[in-house]
């Protein structure tokens, strides 16, 4: 740059880079980039950030998915383009900062006290008055008022008379640099602290995402970032017993890990809850051990009372399975599948033999979650009424959506914890998975019989559809399978069939009997989907919509309506007689007829139709279980804190200075007329407001006792 004495004018060598600095130092260009920011923030606030891809094709479709990821809005805070904006942010506001804050400080300086006396006739708040007083000792009297009021007050003397210069508020001005050096202050802070110090440190240091799988101790250490990183941010998962010393950091096309200087030990998880569900506290009992030392530091960490230790803080996140054992039964769907118990552990999987699959399809059981105490709404809001649950987990709404036709509502009112849960996937050679979640205890649903419900979903994006099975006399659901599996039988179809016949009808009348016998053994093969009947639906389509098929094929639509309710009673009777005979074999009493024994049938009979919908050739419910708990700490280093914070006081001081104080300066021109003299005085104010005219007419009064 050169600069020319002549009219003090400072030219710059290029016109593009003068122009290119008034933009980039412009309060347009600053607003602009900040109206940028808010928005990409509320849509990093809305959009759920770092799902999985599929998730948002599921929400979004194809199509804008790759268009929402072609400019990274699945992971906004961490995109180039956020970033960069936030680096011209700093940038405009520091050329801001640079190019008044000299003029800011030299103003503070500067009293004005050459001003000209006629110049004060030209301001809105003015007043004049004869004192009683020589020049200079009013002009001593005026400052040494103001100066007891506050103000900071110089005296020039002149030849004609003594100009009395004062100022207040100046403060003002100093809230303009505080606020918008604490917007570079926030965002350096933010940079530090977020993912420019990982991409920084890995660029240099020839780092690389990892995609695959596997145990962390086999991950390479080109996928590492070293304990001495200067700001990190990650995830770290410790089970009861167990101790960990790698964090994870998760980035838009993988992770990096971030080995730490210590390691935590969890010593015992501790969870708390409300009498909705909703956890009431969590914490962890923790060990540290430091690498270097050895040293062992004990510690508690509760959610907001994060433990600080080597510049580390490490917060309770949230907590997880540490990998629990389960044994689960399975139970049957088909007649190609025989019971069996398996074993396995939480996070793992087990291979299906020939044996416990169905044909030769190759089945993989997935043990994904278990859940000890689950709370659901079970109240008339869950089926349209007003009851809510705070967790929003909809039990009742859920089982709207039945697997068939036991679907029905219930008008219980309460929150319930309905027992342990487990959660699992069976996986097909294809590698198609469905994902299940089925209750250990039964569950009393207000219906007259306590039920097991076994939940099944296709994508983790629909809510689960429930079979409800009846639980038995003894609370089990091995009276339920016993009656399917005596439905799958022929044998014992005819032997309740001939049962019920001859129950029903008198002996004395042979035909009748054989007619009933008839259509009785037609309603539970079509019932059961064993074989085709003549003039039936096609398949082996069973249960309830079997025998509503054949009854639109085969009977004229004025008789449908009678012939219904004739066809289900008849079957209603026949599956009470099986019922009777497996627990004949099963060596127990018989069901004493009675409005338990006809809820409990009732029941019976829309799960057997319900369970013909099942997607697996088995269910596995939960026979017992071993739980361990995991604590989800997130470790951080972030230097960037400490400048946020104090980009936040100076925020809050230089917001409150331009806001609430206001800058004001005060001129008395004071000349001698003979023994005496006479003032002029003149208020200046960066806001006109009621307080300035009032402050103005307590001045006038107290300095020169002008009157109005």
């Amino acid at each position: 740059m050169s600069v020319s004495t002549h009219g003090l004018r400072v030219k710059t060598r290029s016109p593009v880079l003068r122009a290119a600095v008034e933009l980039l130092s412009s309060m347009r260009f600053s607003i602009s980039l900040l109206t940028i920011i808010c928005i990409a923030s509320v849509i990093g606030t809305v959009l759920k950030q770092h799902e999985p891809i599929g998730n948002y094709v599921n929400q979004f479709g194809p199509f804008w998915a790759e268009v929402f990821a072609a400019v990274n809005l699945y992971s906004v805070y961490s995109a180039w383009w956020f970033l960069l904006i936030l680096a011209f942010l700093v940038i405009s506001t520091s050329l801001c900062i640079a190019r008044n804050t000299p003029k800011i400080l030299a103003d503070l300086k500067v009293y004005k006290e050459d001003i000209r006396e006629q110049s004060l006739q030209a301001f809105g708040h003015r007043a004049e008055a004869a004192l009683d007083e020589g020049a200079e000792a009013a002009a001593q009297r005026v400052g040494k008022t103001l100066a007891g009021g506050g103000w900071k007050v110089k005296l020039q003397q002149r030849s004609n008379g003594w100009m009395v210069a004062a100022k207040a508020g100046s403060i003002n001005k100093l809230g303009y640099i505080a606020a918008h050096s604490a917007i570079v202050l926030v965002c350096v802070g933010g940079l530090l602290d977020g993912d420019l110090v990982v991409r920084a440190q890995m660029w240099m240091a020839g780092k690389s995402l990892y995609t695959g799988g596997g145990l962390i101790a086999d991950v390479k250490p080109q996928h590492r970032l070293p304990s001495n990183n200067l700001a990190f941010r990650g995830n770290l998962l410790v089970a009861e017993g167990q101790q960990a010393s790698t964090a994870v950091i998760n980035q838009a096309d993988g992770i990096v890990l971030q080995d730490l200087p210590f390691a935590i030990e969890l010593k015992k998880f501790i969870v708390e809850y409300y009498s909705t569900g909703m956890p009431k506290l969590f914490a962890s009992d923790v060990v540290i051990r430091d690498k270097a030392t050895g040293q062992t530091t004990p510690a508690r960490i509760e959610v907001n009372h994060p433990f600080k230790y080597d510049g580390v803080e490490i917060y309770q996140s949230s907590f997880d399975d540490g990998g629990s054992s389960v044994k689960l039964q399975a139970l049957p769907m088909n007649a190609a599948t025989k019971p069996f118990q398996i074993e396995g552990v939480i996070g793992g999987s087990s291979q299906l033999t020939k044996g416990q699959g169905q044909g030769n399809d190759k089945l993989t059981l997935e043990y994904t979650g278990l859940r000890v105490i689950n709370v659901e709404n079970f109240g008339d809001g869950a089926a349209g009424g007003t009851g809510t649950d705070v967790r929003k987990v909809n039990l009742r709404s859920s089982l709207d959506s039945s697997l068939g036709a036991a679907n029905k509502s219930a008008t219980n009112k309460a929150l319930r914890n309905v027992g342990p849960s487990v959660t699992y996937r069976l996986r097909d050679a294809s590698g198609q998975a469905r994902e299940f979640q089925n209750y250990m205890l039964p569950v009393d649903m207000g219906d007259g019989v306590p039920v097991f419900l076994l939940g099944v979903r296709d994508t983790p994006d629909e809510p689960y559809r429930y079979l409800r099975v009846p639980a038995d006399d003894h609370s089990s659901m091995d009276g339920f399978m016993q009656l399917r599996a005596a439905l799958a039988d022929p044998v014992l179809r005819e032997e309740a069939v001939r049962r019920y016949a001859a129950q029903a009808v008198d002996p004395s009348k042979p035909e009748l009997a054989r007619q009933l016998a008839a259509s009785a053994s037609r309603a539970l093969t079509l019932f059961a989907g064993a074989a085709d009947v003549k003039g039936g639906p096609d398949g082996h389509r069973g249960g309830l919509q079997a025998v509503s098929d054949f009854i639109e094929t085969n009977v004229p639509q004025a008789e449908r309506a009678r012939a219904g309710e004739v066809l289900i009673r008849i079957l209603n009777g026949t599956l009470f007689e099986l019922e009777q005979i497996t627990r004949e074999r099963a060596g127990l009493p018989a069901l004493v007829p009675g409005e338990k024994t006809q809820s409990f049938m009732t029941q019976a009979v829309l799960s057997l139709s319900d369970a013909q919908l099942y997607p697996a050739p088995m269910a596995f419910a939960l026979k017992d279980f071993k739980q361990v708990q995991a604590s989800v700490f997130q470790v951080a280093r972030a230097p960037g804190k400490n400048i946020v914070y104090l980009g936040c006081a100076l925020l809050i001081f230089g917001v409150f200075s331009m806001l609430y104080v206001r800058e004001r300066r005060l001129w008395v021109w004071i000349t001698p007329q003979g023994d005496k003299a006479h003032a002029t005085m003149a208020l200046s104010t960066n806001r006109k407001t009621m307080d300035g005219d009032r402050e103005f007419d307590h001045l006038k009064h107290k300095l020169i006792g002008a009157k109005d």
